[in-house]
């Protein structure tokens, strides 16, 4: 006679059936605890009771979400980000996508990537279009955009003047260096071109020489007359050695 095991089997399947619904209870229970805990803003003692319930079930969404809610309030945004961009690809309802791409959009706000909050914003409304809180943060996202663009270009014009106004700066430095260059060369030239203190003082004695002297007519007249009388006295004497010239030649003997 055979033996049937259909029992044991049917036991075995009762205890895993069990086992699923104690760790579904216990990660739901883990769930509810950081709720709790989330409403009297302990946000950190409800982030790890969150954290054990996904890891009892990793895919829990409920989890995913309210974790993604307690590291926003501890202003962790670029984890609260990475949450909440993996619910709103895997997240099944409609409405579980519209929450997560509008506290994605929250998240992307903080870090001030207002581009990205834009585009968040919007997949959220295409999913809930009458959510008005969702649509107001819309508003402020794109005003807040604009205005980082207009900063963004208002710095790289600033940036770019300043680039120009250097160089403006460097060349007219470099054209005075050039000038300098140029004054030195002129003045090295201009020293060898000029005489020494010898010859200077050589020109200065031909230049005083050949400088006829200003004397007045009474002094002029006074000169006159003193040539006139030692030209006078000059006759006087030649004549006088003519005559004893021409009584000492009577004397020579012509050879």
């Amino acid at each position: 006679m055979k033996r049937k095991n259909f029992n044991y089997f049917g036991l075995l399947m009762l205890f895993v059936l069990v086992g699923f619904q104690l760790s579904a209870q216990s990660t739901k229970n883990l769930v509810r605890k950081g709720n709790e805990l989330f409403e009297q803003q302990k946000y950190q003692d409800a982030e790890v009771k969150y954290r054990k319930a996904l890891e009892k079930k990793p895919a829990y969404a409920s989890g995913i979400f309210n974790l993604g809610d307690a590291v926003y309030k501890e202003k962790n945004y670029k984890e609260a980000s990475h949450l909440f961009s993996g619910l709103s690809k895997t997240a099944k309802s409609s409405v579980q996508k519209a929450h997560s791409f509008y506290n994605l959009g929250n998240s992307q706000m903080r870090q001030k990537q207002y581009g990205k909050s834009v585009d968040s914003y919007i997949q959220s409304l295409k999913l809930k279009p009458k959510d008005f809180d969702t649509k107001y943060n819309l508003a402020y996202a794109r005003k807040m955009l604009k205005k980082q663009q207009q900063k963004k270009k208002q710095q790289k014009q600033n940036k770019n003047k300043n680039q120009n106004k250097n160089k403006k700066q460097k060349n007219k430095q470099n054209k005075q260096k050039d000038k300098n260059k140029q004054n030195n060369k002129q003045n090295k030239g201009k020293q060898k071109n000029q005489p020494s203190k010898g010859q200077q003082g050589d020109q200065k004695k031909n230049e005083n020489q050949n400088k006829s002297p200003q004397i007045s007519r009474q002094d002029a007249k006074r000169m006159l007359d003193a040539l006139e009388n030692n030209e006078k006295k000059t006759l006087h004497k030649l004549q006088r050695q003519k005559a004893k010239a021409v009584h000492a030649k009577s004397n020579v003997i012509n050879w």
